[in-house]
């Protein structure tokens, strides 16, 4: 098994991944989904730099669900990260190939024995709820600049959750704010997302 190229938001220089996977994806992360509160808890674990960024080396199925074991086992052997965001920059372009490893995933969580531990949340430059027309901006909740697996710690969710008023709310909240005319929320995801297509293009 093989374990993907990992850093925490603190450690953006190393020489062995592309640095722009991870900086836009922190961008994305810091300027959509923490500037407009998409996500409530995001912006505590940005703080205290407990998020690890981990960059794929697999363009494969079967590889990238090795490297979400990986992960899993960093998590495990390392309590202070509190989530891992697994970005795939290649080979999950595709959003029906991304809900192919996102079902996989999810099972081979169970299998291995990880449920009630960790779940997995979704993200895809192309990701479209369904029901939703795929030019509704309530979409870019759930897109980020490339195709990615976020690894929660259910403890951690919960205690969060515990803590916040109405939780239930969030969804509905989001997609008012970035169906709103001229939403700075979606603004802010577009400009993040526009950056990552043009990197890809270079």
């Amino acid at each position: 098994m093989r374990s993907p190229h990992s850093v925490h938001v603190t450690n953006l220089r190393s020489s062995v991944i592309d640095p722009s996977f991870i900086g836009l994806t922190r961008a994305w992360l810091e300027s959509f989904v923490v500037a407009h509160d998409i996500c409530p808890f995001a912006g505590r674990e940005s703080r205290r730099d407990a998020i690890r960024y981990a960059v794929a080396d697999a363009t494969d199925l079967e590889g990238l669900l090795h490297e979400l074991v990986a992960e899993c086992r960093s998590l495990d052997a390392e309590p202070g990260i509190a989530t891992t965001l697994l970005i795939a920059p290649a080979g999950m372009e595709d959003f029906d190939d991304y809900l192919d490893w996102l079902e996989l995933a999810e099972r081979l969580l169970e299998d291995l024995e990880y449920t009630g531990i960790y779940q997995l949340a979704s993200f895809h430059p192309d990701y479209v709820f369904d029901g939703v027309e795929a030019s509704d901006p309530a979409n870019a909740t759930n897109r980020s600049p490339y195709p990615m697996l976020h690894l929660l710690r259910e403890a951690e969710l919960e205690r969060a959750l515990a803590s916040y008023p109405d939780p239930e709310s969030i969804p509905e909240r989001n997609m008012e704010t970035l169906r709103a005319p001229g939403s700075e929320a979606l603004a802010a995801s577009r400009r993040v997302l526009a950056r990552a297509g043009g990197a890809a293009q270079e």
